[in-house]
């Protein structure tokens, strides 16, 4: 007779000689484990060969980077995985679907009965309460952006202000040698290339003979006498030691939480494709993400603040939602904002969240909301999109109040937010290009997506080798960001020197906008006469990211009859340096986005085509001006980094302002990424497969699409199941020596059918309030035993409960810092009491026959959301358990290895 599927999951309690080392410990919120940030990979052993103190390291448990993954404690297909390590942290899935349990239903149908014939109904509340809070999300994320915005600002005006002094005093030193060896004899003036000086070396413009400097009736002559130090008159040995300071400042607020380091954005996309990423959503994170992103902008690195602000936004969205910090030890939850108090509703506050945080960064609301669709959340409903799009309105109108707070809400200055400038068309009622131009257009996506494909690839392997020398250490993160900040300091001031070319201020610009004007005035002059004269190079690499891309947009160039601001040799000399340093920099220990790097080395790339372009364009208006080259080869660059389409579009158009360019943009976006997915994937998603995190793409992956694969074959086997009355002594030594986070019920007393299944989160809650019953409440101590001492578990299904209830809202209160098994201590005699789980069981749990397809399976788990799937036979019979993890390709590689039947041999059916 053959054996029952059953029967090793319902004898005694596993030890850990039989345990798969797959179930590692449960993912607690409590838990001070560090989880690897998004600059950051997971080691394996199987695909990196670590030097011998990082092994160690890892191999030690030690560090806050290994990320041992195996979805809830279950393995794949039964399937036995080799890892060295002794101790891992467990990613766990989120819970979208409420356990439909009796005390569930007994507190729904609560509600209901004190709703009855009211017409301010509990649901009504909720709904209020919900809009009340997004609307909450988008005022405080619009204040946050916006002090960072102008902290990140303040701190580079400080720099740039000491910098520009040193180069101005350091330029009229050196004219003042040069205009006294060949001045006026005697004179107390000078002029050098049309400049005026006075004897002490000082600008005088207006030919007084009183420097520019020097006021009236004060006692400075010398603007850098108001700085405390000025080092030794060097202004290298300066903008070295803001630049330095800056990154250090930065670098330490990763290194007291290190997931605020990077981008944050393949965190988000991950925690709402429903994995739970520790501290991902703490206030602590949100506090180290703003503070460190503004001294990492301020310290002139090529990051930007966009992607922190879409983690920043994701953090408050969660954070108020939830009504409860572990920081201030405030919890508002339960009395206030328990509706809300769920994974559900966190996922889709997160995902306003993230809208919220796209419209604060670049002001365009409605791409933060396709933002937030097509990158971030992995499920999408209507509601969802109406609350997205009233968070992202709320947060780009209280920005829009706070920046034109000065002029009293009168006229507002649309200047004052976010954009890419105003771009006006050449011709009256016409385009800025012809339709020719389209494929021009299309050829600059093609390049824009292969040069990001260079730039992930490289990006990619230098994160492996990160991860192998320096990654396990935080000192040597600290340390990497000093050399590195050095490393951008030096090629950011010897970029200029090596262009050694001052070139003059346009001085004909009676056709210019006043847009173009005042981006004349932040010309940086470098060593070259001020007011007069400008340096190409210093002038991109010495101002605000968004100063820069608004003079490569907004420079008119035209044709060869018209002077260009920058000439094709100084767009390659910044081109080239920048765009290496920033796949450089993406990595290391400090709050950075790629947005504005992506769209500034674009923009230069784009100009620099465009200006080639009209060399070989001898007749003036054949092709479009430059600018317009520029914006298409930011898009170009940004959309090959990222693989973004529609909401890169419109998040372009709505910081241009100009729907003329909506063609060009999409054909260039389109090309760039079908271009890039050539190479290799986004940027983000290379990222997410590093930490090895099971990410569930929207498709199924295609090695499911070529072979056929059943649920039976990719699903875990070692399943422990429990009885809807059992034993605590059983239930507490299962929690102690598995950490599998769910658990089938199975009747015995009906062949052993599936009737529902338990949390480990409620189980350990019933054994810490102490819901159980003693063993004489059972038929009076009275039941029938076998001869082989089992006892015969009918007798107790009948309708009397045999413990206290637990209320459904008292079990969910303490979400999501749910008690441990650790937390529970059983007095003498309670092991051999009852547990009675059938009000607490989930009673319709997802299950799928074990001879389903696997896309079938891949669409009900991904569609759904679900934590786990079990899996039954044609009796409704458990035969195993599908996790997120089962469903990766590598899983279902290891599956089709393993056979169709596999899982019937291993249980011993014939």
């Amino acid at each position: 007779m053959a054996s029952h599927p059953l029967k090793r999951i319902t004898n005694a309690i596993p030890t850990p000689s039989n345990m798969e080392y797959d179930s590692v410990s449960h993912s607690d919120p409590n838990e001070d484990e560090e989880y690897s940030s998004s600059n950051e990979a997971s080691y394996d052993n199987e695909s990196y060969d670590l030097n011998s103190e990082a092994a160690a390291y890892y191999t030690s448990g030690a560090s806050e980077l290994i990320t041992n993954v195996r979805g809830d404690g279950y393995g794949g297909g039964g399937h036995t995985h080799s890892h060295t390590a002794p101790r891992a942290t467990t990613l766990q899935s989120h819970n979208y679907e409420p356990d439909e349990s009796e005390v569930w239903r007994a507190y729904v149908a609560q509600q209901h009965f004190s709703n009855r014939g009211q017409w301010w109904t509990t649901g009504k509340l909720r709904a209020l309460k919900r809009w009340g809070l997004t609307l909450v999300v988008g005022v405080c994320q619009a204040m946050i952006a916006t002090t960072c915005n102008m902290a990140s600002r303040r701190l580079g005006s400080v720099k740039f202000d000491h910098v520009y002094d040193l180069l101005e005093a350091r330029a009229l030193q050196r004219s003042g040698a040069a205009g006294t060896a060949g001045g006026s004899d005697g004179g107390d003036d000078y002029v050098v290339g049309g400049a005026y000086y006075t004897a002490d070396g000082y600008l005088d413009l207006n030919q007084d003979g009183i420097p520019d400097q020097e006021q009236e009736g004060s006692e400075t002559s010398s603007p850098l006498d108001e700085y405390w130090f000025n080092f030794g008159g060097s202004p290298f040995l300066a903008f070295l030691f803001y630049q330095t300071v800056f990154a250090l400042i930065a670098s330490l607020f990763v290194y007291v939480e290190p997931v605020s380091a990077g981008s944050g954005i393949p965190e988000v996309k991950c925690f709402l494709n429903g994995i739970d990423l520790p501290r991902i959503v703490r206030f602590k994170t949100l506090v180290c993400k703003v503070v460190g992103v503004t001294f990492s902008v301020a310290a002139g690195l090529p990051v930007g603040k966009e992607g922190p602000m879409v983690h920043s936004g994701s953090v408050v969205a969660a954070g108020i939602s939830q009504g409860r910090s572990k920081f201030w030890g405030v919890d508002t939850s339960f009395s206030k904002f328990s509706d809300f108090r769920n994974d559900r509703e966190k996922r889709d506050f997160v995902a306003c969240g993230a809208a919220a945080g796209v419209a604060s960064a670049f002001g365009a609301p409605i791409g933060g909301v396709l933002f937030s669709l097509e990158e971030g959340a992995s499920y999408w409903s209507t509601k969802l999109t109406w609350r997205a799009f009233f968070c992202a309105m709320i947060t780009l109108g209280t920005a829009f109040m706070i920046r034109n707070q000065d002029s009293k809400w009168g006229q507002a200055n649309v200047d004052k937010l976010f954009s890419f400038g105003e771009f006006t068309a050449i011709g009256d009622g016409t385009s800025n290009f012809s339709v020719w131009e389209l494929l021009l257009f299309i050829l600059i996506g093609c390049l824009g997506g292969l040069i990001g494909a260079c730039f992930n690839a490289g990006n990619e392997h230098l994160t492996i080798w990160r991860m192998k020398n320096v990654n396990f250490s935080k000192k040597r993160r600290l340390v990497e960001v000093f050399f590195m900040s050095i490393l951008v300091t030096t090629v950011s001031f010897v970029m200029p020197l090596l262009w050694n070319r001052c070139t003059e201020l346009p001085t004909d610009m009676q056709d210019w906008t006043n847009q173009e004007k005042e981006l004349v005035n932040s010309l940086v002059p470098f060593y070259c006469i001020p007011g007069k004269e400008y340096n190409e190079v210093a002038s991109l690499f010495f101002c605000e990211a968004d100063v820069a891309i608004r003079q490569l947009f907004h420079f008119r160039e035209t044709g060869e009859t018209d002077s260009s601001t920058f000439s094709s040799a100084a767009l390659f000399l910044f081109f080239i340096p920048y765009i290496t340093l920033a796949s450089l920099v993406y990595g290391i220990a400090v709050p950075s986005g790629l947005f504005v790097p992506s769209l500034l080395s674009g923009a230069a790339f784009g100009r620099l085509f465009g200006h080639l372009l009209h060399k070989l364009d001898h007749t003036s208006g054949t092709f479009a001006d430059s600018g317009t080259y520029a914006l298409m080869g930011a898009a170009a660059v940004l959309g090959g980094m990222a693989r973004m389409t529609i909401s890169l579009t419109v998040i372009l158009l709505e910081a241009t302002g100009n729907m003329q360019y909506v063609l060009p943009l999409m054909m260039t976006l389109m090309a760039a990424r079908f271009t890039g997915n050539v190479f290799n994937e986004g940027l983000y998603d290379i990222h997410i497969h590093l930490k090895h995190i099971p990410f569930l793409e929207p498709e199924v992956p295609i090695i499911a699409e070529r072979h056929e694969i059943v649920a039976g074959q990719v699903m875990s086997t070692e399943v422990k199941c429990l009885r809807p009355v059992e034993r605590v002594g059983i239930v507490y030594d299962l929690l102690k020596n598995v950490s599998h986070g769910n658990f089938p019920i199975v009747d015995t007393a009906s062949s052993g059918t599936l009737y529902g299944t338990a949390s480990r989160a409620m189980l350990c809650t019933l054994l810490q309030r102490r819901a159980f019953g003693q063993p004489h409440d059972v038929n009076n101590g009275h039941y029938h035993s076998h001869q082989d001492g089992r006892v015969d578990y009918a007798e107790l299904l009948g309708p009397k409960r045999l413990s206290p209830l637990v209320q459904w809202d008292t079990i969910e209160r303490v979400y999501p810092r749910y008690p441990t098994i650790d937390d529970v201590e059983l007095r003498p005699g309670d092991r051999n009491c009852w547990l009675d789980l059938r009000p607490y069981a989930n009673t319709a749990p997802y299950t799928i026959n074990e001879t389903a397809s696997i896309q079938r399976t891949y669409r009900l788990f991904r569609t759904l959301g679900l934590r786990f799937l079990c899996v039954v036979n044609h009796n409704n019979q458990v035969v195993g358990i599908i996790t997120r993890v089962d469903l990766l390709p590598e899983s279902l590689a290891d599956s089709i290895m393993r056979g169709r039947n596999a899982h019937i041999q291993q249980s011993g059916i014939a």
